[in-house]
């Protein structure tokens, strides 16, 4: 009896000598992975000093992605981190081109959007079925993207930036303003800047306002829209707010309703947004976001204008990677050529 008890007694030492060990191993290993995640994360301080800019960087113009970036990167001395979106079957791509090429030195993530989070809340849409992109979305998902920073820019992919991205980052948002744009009516005077065709400058031309719903918000038709194509936006006040929901159940009575569509202001994205934050929003300076170069090709600026816009935009049909638009030099200065030879630049082929 005496042996076999001393035989039990040895066997639960070793029993709590081996739960001790492995419980040692569950805490190291722990320890470990928490400090190498720690290693991996920033300091407050070090995301105070990083200005993130969301950009997407679609299959088919993922050159102009590329131009953007380059032009913000080369104008500013500020720490930038890029948010590259693109869907998944694009991502390796996207890295590649940029690790491959002159991008490389570039601070940058790149994010999967999830085109899922659309299901059932896109009317189709034939007269302009590019806007229908998901990509043309992400700006409303930006909490969804972005978890460590308060203060967001967000830029369409057919922008080129000509000044210091800082100067835009530092544009002061209102107390209880989620996001500062710049408004249509605030366009700088140019040549028969009235004549450009399909100028849109109030929100009639992106709502319909035969519809009874959109009557009921007391909107007047006359007033000034904004163009959601550069975005400086708070983190904390568009969740506060949930300004995701409320975009998305203004996308759900389109589905319904049919309250705007691309043939109006060419602004499927545009129109939620106009509604959203209707008289809540700040103001961009306005050389921030020089825009319809993408209009009408014959469209022009003085060369003196242009040494003073901060940001050119080519919002509209006509790109400056596909076709004849105006000032395509300004764009093709900045363009990185694709390593993979799969982006081209089709106007030269013509």
């Amino acid at each position: 009896m005496a042996l076999l008890r001393k035989i039990n007694q040895v066997l639960l030492f070793l029993l709590i000598v081996t739960l001790c060990g492995i419980l040692y191993k569950k805490v190291h290993k722990g320890t470990v992975l928490k400090n190498e995640a720690d290693d991996d994360s920033e300091t407050p301080e070090e995301l105070e000093d990083e200005i993130p800019v969301v950009i997407c960087a679609a299959a088919g113009r993922m050159g102009a992605a590329m131009a953007a970036i380059n032009s913000i990167y080369s104008n500013t001395d500020a720490n930038i981190l890029f948010y590259v979106v693109g869907l998944r079957n694009t991502l390796s791509r996207i890295r590649k081109w940029i690790e491959h090429s002159k991008l490389r030195e570039i601070n940058f993530r790149v994010v999967e959007f999830n085109p899922m989070v659309l299901k059932g809340k896109i009317r189709p849409d034939s007269s302009r079925p590019e806007l229908l992109q998901p990509l043309n979305f992400v700006r409303f998902y930006l909490p969804l993207l972005i978890h460590q920073h308060e203060k967001v820019i967000y830029l369409d992919d057919d922008v080129i930036v000509q000044g210091d991205i800082q100067e835009l980052y530092d544009t002061t948002l209102a107390l209880g303003h989620a996001a500062a744009f710049s408004d249509d009516c605030d366009l700088p005077s140019f040549q028969d800047a009235n004549k450009i065709v399909g100028l849109q400058n109030t929100y009639m031309g992106y709502l319909d306002y035969r519809k009874k719903t959109i009557k009921d918000l007391g909107i007047s038709p006359s007033t000034c829209s904004f163009n959601p194509g550069v975005i400086v936006a708070n983190m904390t006040e568009w969740k506060h707010q949930r300004i995701t929901r409320q975009l998305e159940k203004w996308m759900q009575k389109n589905v319904e309703e049919n309250l705007y569509s691309s043939s109006l202001g060419g602004g499927v994205a545009t129109s939620p947004m106009l509604i959203v934050f209707h008289g809540k929003y700040s103001t961009i300076n306005p050389l921030w976001h020089i825009r319809h170069l993408g209009w009408n090709p014959d469209t022009r600026y003085s060369e003196h204008f242009l040494q003073e816009a901060k940001l050119l935009h080519w919002n509209g049909r006509h790109k400056p990677w596909d076709f004849s638009s105006a000032h395509n030099d300004l764009w093709e200065s900045w363009f990185v050529p694709d390593p993979a030879g799969i982006f081209k630049l089709h106007h030269h082929d013509t």
